[in-house]
């Protein structure tokens, strides 16, 4: 076996086999000490991100202290809640930085950075001169941007450790906002629907209401058997077979015992109506028609 030579390349190691087979072996990446790929470009960004937030810090800082103070004027007091936000902000980026590099879900720190960011950006923007855009954004823009860095230095370090994605918490602020936009949209539109047609609109909003939220279905009730001398017979015959149900309804009425009496015209729908299958009020009115018709003939009872 020959002696091994090392080859040019940092933590290169050749070794030549008997067989005649070379094989090259990265030392370092055995031995779990090689710099991956882009490790200094990220490491710099990470630097680079810590300045700035000490610059973002000391403007978000003067903001809030000026908002604070008018409202408690109290020094220490507004000093420290000044510095609470944007203290809590470095805490969850150093966090989701530790979990991103050990390769592990960062999510809940940085919507919790998201939403520091938007508590910082109130604060500053009511210090500012509202009635002012540019100073409306003058004022905002220090923890925004710096909320925007901090999310794409953790989630290309979660890439660069993982070669993995998560979902970013800017993500699901945007759909909110979305959905919010839409909502308003549809509320807008309806609205103007409503003022120039409100009856079809309540109508058809009355539909949509009822459709989205239906009762719970109401328990059966047996219904209790109809005595045999109500009806003089309760058999319909082969003709009927396939007959709508005002039909059938007429057919068993013309059979009854108050038939053609308007006064018993309730009870006899409420005896015939589950025959045929119809409901009560249904068959009441069908047994109404034909009452009507037959005191126009003048041979109602």
């Amino acid at each position: 076996m020959s002696t091994p030579t090392i080859p040019r390349g940092p933590g290169l190691f050749e070794i030549h086999h008997p067989n005649g087979h070379r094989e090259v072996t990265n030392v370092l990446r055995l031995a779990g000490s090689e710099r991956a790929p882009g490790s200094i470009l990220i490491g710099w960004a990470a630097w680079l991100l810590a300045a700035i937030g000490a610059g973002a810090l000391f403007v978000s800082f003067s903001a809030q202290r000026t908002y604070i103070f008018a409202a408690r004027h109290q020094d220490a007091a507004s000093i420290i809640e000044a510095l609470l936000l944007d203290v809590l902000m470095i805490v969850f980026t150093l966090l989701a930085l530790g979990l991103s590099r050990a390769g592990k879900s960062s999510r809940a720190e940085r919507a919790l950075i998201l939403a520091c960011a938007a508590a910082s950006a109130y604060m500053n923007v009511s210090a500012a001169d509202t009635a002012s855009p540019r100073s409306v954004v003058a004022y905002a823009v220090a923890p925004v941007a710096l909320a925007v860095v901090v999310d794409r230095v953790v989630a290309v370090i979660r890439r660069h450790v993982l070669g993995a994605e998560e979902a970013s918490a800017w993500t699901a602020l945007g759909r909110a906002v979305l959905g919010a936009a839409r909502l308003s949209g549809t509320a807008a539109l309806y609205s103007l629907r409503f003022a120039l047609a409100p009856a079809e609109t309540a109508t058809g909003l009355r539909r949509m209401v009822l459709a989205a939220a239906p009762l719970p279905e109401r328990p059966e009730i047996a219904t209790p058997a109809v005595p045999a001398i109500e009806s003089r017979t309760t058999s319909e015959p082969p003709e009927l077979e396939g007959a709508s149900k005002r039909a059938r309804l007429a057919w068993h009425y013309q059979r009854d015992a108050a038939y053609g009496d308007r006064s018993a015209v309730a009870a006899a729908a409420k005896r015939l109506a589950p025959r045929v299958g119809l409901g009560e009020g249904t068959a009441r009115a069908y047994i109404g028609r034909i009452v009507d018709e037959l005191e126009k003939t003048g041979t109602a009872s």
